[in-house]
């Protein structure tokens, strides 16, 4: 049962958060942790019920666990594994998550996944080391699969929300194995993000065993039900792929990174960053290519902009300049596609995982 802290508790507290004020204007991200407090203290002010206070309170520790457990390794590339808890062992797509996971920690990934049964548990065993579990507590299914670190690579998340929030912010790709409604809502979860900007853009293979059909069915239904009716557009479709072969889904995810290495927003700016720069004559393949998503103007070279200079592993990258609509993301996926594509255009093949 919940007891009320203490008076030492409460004094512990206040000396901890009058630091906190105190040095604000001197913290790096003071703006928003300001933010953060004045939200709290508004909240108080109203007739928050203690369901509310419950679900705030948990949320933040969620998130403080899950910080705590990412921030030394925020500079490794990670893939998110997606599949059913209720694969068996010796399942044709147990193998394959296990392969998977096995290969792309070789090309320099780390793998994160719900470390419960199934193809989760595929996913941390092959992956070993270099794995992550992002647990929560349910009434059945539920249990830690033991193939991930306890005392530094597994959180027990008490809510779906902000566990799936940390599956797509540490995550740089998707695997998607054959699953049920758990696995269906993490896909559309991260297609909706990516279809609406609301997270970077980042590879998503579905992984069907060989010969099988559960993804391409899926496909399907996409197309006909979907597509067809205007509900999505046809580019959407890239933004993601589907293969049966564990060495083709690694390698879309490499390749993804091999020139293109991240993207943000700076004011009314889109800026693309890349692990090498590209030709004059790629450059002009991109704008004959893709002016259909800009607003005006080109895309254009550039080195990094002064608001990026919190970003100081990166700052000597080259940089990719344009106006995007903010709309197409579709077709922004075609575009790093096109930017990685350096078959034509006699650039170099790189990918650094290791730079995030």
């Amino acid at each position: 049962m919940a007891t009320n802290p203490s008076n030492s508790d409460i004094k512990a507290l206040a000396d901890d958060l009058q630091r906190l004020v105190d040095n604000l204007e001197s913290t790096e991200h003071g703006e928003l942790i300001y933010n953060a407090l004045k939200a709290i203290t508004q909240i108080s002010d109203t007739n928050a019920e203690r369901l509310d206070w419950k679900i705030l309170a948990g949320s933040l520790q969620d998130m403080q666990k899950a910080i705590a457990m990412f921030y030394p390794h925020r500079f490794k590339r990670k893939v998110s594994i997606f599949g059913s808890a209720r694969t068996p062992k010796n399942d044709p797509e147990y193998l394959q998550a296990y392969e998977f996971a096995e290969q792309i920690t070789k090309q320099g990934f780390m793998v994160i996944t719900g470390a419960g049964g199934g193809i989760m548990a595929a996913g941390n065993e092959g992956a070993g080391n270099n794995s992550f579990g992002l647990n929560i507590s349910l009434p059945f299914e539920q249990s830690s699969n033991g193939f991930v670190s306890e005392a530094s690579r597994l959180v027990r998340f008490r809510y779906f929300f902000t566990r799936k929030l940390y599956f797509v912010k540490e995550s740089d790709a998707i695997a998607l194995f054959p699953g049920g409604f758990g696995t269906q809502d993490e896909f559309f979860e991260c297609l909706t993000l990516t279809q609406t900007g609301r997270t970077t853009p980042r590879p998503m293979v579905l992984m069907d065993k060989k010969g099988g059909d559960y993804w391409k069915e899926w496909d399907v239904f996409v197309q006909n039900q979907l597509m067809e009716r205007g509900l999505i557009t046809k580019e959407d479709r890239s933004l993601y792929q589907i293969t049966d072969d564990v060495e083709e889904a690694c390698q879309f995810i490499k390749s993804f990174y091999s020139v293109y290495h991240s993207c943000r927003w700076v004011s009314d700016v889109f800026v693309i960053r890349l692990n090498v720069d590209i030709t004059d004559e790629h450059l002009d393949r991109l704008n004959d290519n893709f002016s259909d998503i800009l607003t005006h103007g080109k895309i254009e070279r550039s080195k990094s902009l002064p608001n990026e200079v919190n970003e100081a592993h990166i700052i000597d990258l080259p940089r990719l300049t344009m106006h995007f609509n903010q709309h197409d993301f579709g077709r922004l996926h075609e575009l790093i596609a096109a930017i990685n594509d350096t078959c034509n255009s006699g650039a170099p093949m790189v990918c650094h995982p290791e730079q995030r």
